[in-house]
């Protein structure tokens, strides 16, 4: 059962939201950030998600800025956007009675989590899945575009079939972005989750995740699984293990 809402991005622009919501007794409440370019139907938001709920822990995913059936230019943001909007989607979630004390990220999005959530006092736990340890490494994905962004202001970058507009804030903004002190810094207990197999960002981000974090961490090896979580039950297994693994803290 899913609830589909909006509220206000931190530039102004209306987020798309589902609330995937248990059928039967909630144990909790939690939000899911997705990857770069991908929405909150994605494979791996939509079905770790999912699965949470099955688990009784509901949980929100959205479109960024731009995506899916968010308004606004995905042009205008940036990392730091990102960030903001993940706060403003826990303070949506706090406000509507639906007290967030769950953080989950995947790719750029378990990023943007370990920024956010020294700005969410509810969030009692994190997870990341298949994070880069800094947004900068993103940038190998538009790398070509680079010169072009810096001379011109922007140009375009096609990526998964969709035609965006790349900004010189863009660049800049994951460039100056450190997630050291953030990571160090966190103070709630931290879940890092990856493939050793990943092709996309690579095994040594979490590890360096894990080393940079304090107790309480975790680190779970998402053997066999792509970046994506696309292959069957990847996803479903990945949520398996965050639902027991939070138990304590929702």
């Amino acid at each position: 059962m899913a609830e589909r809402i909006t509220f206000p991005s931190s530039s102004g622009p209306a987020l798309a939201g589902l609330i995937d919501q248990p059928e039967g007794e909630c144990r909790g409440w939690g939000v899911f950030v997705h990857g770069f370019t991908l929405g909150k139907d994605s494979p791996a938001a939509s079905r770790i998600c999912k699965q949470l709920a099955s688990e009784g822990i509901g949980m929100l995913r959205f479109d960024a800025l731009g995506l899916g059936q968010s308004a606004g230019d995905w042009g205008d943001g940036s990392f730091s956007h990102k960030v903001a909007d993940t706060v403003r989607a826990v303070q949506f979630m706090n406000e509507s009675g639906r007290e967030v004390r769950l953080l989950v990220g995947h790719s750029f999005g378990g990023s943007a989590v370990l920024a956010a959530a020294h700005e969410c006092p509810t969030v009692a736990a994190v997870v990341s899945v298949g994070a880069p340890c800094q947004p900068s490494h993103i940038e190998h994905i538009y790398d070509t575009l680079v010169h072009r962004v810096e001379s011109e202001g922007e140009a375009e970058l096609t990526i998964g079939g969709k035609a965006l507009t790349l900004r010189r804030h863009f660049v800049e903004d994951v460039r100056t972005a450190d997630l050291r002190d953030r990571i160090e810094t966190l103070r709630r207990p931290l879940l890092v989750m990856h493939s050793p197999t990943d092709n996309t960002v690579g095994i040594d981000n979490a590890s360096h995740i894990f080393q940079t974090a304090r107790h309480p961490r975790s680190f779970i090896s998402l053997e066999g699984a792509d970046h994506l979580l696309t292959g069957k039950n990847q996803a479903a297994r990945a949520a398996r293990i965050i639902s027991a693994w939070a138990d304590p803290y929702l």
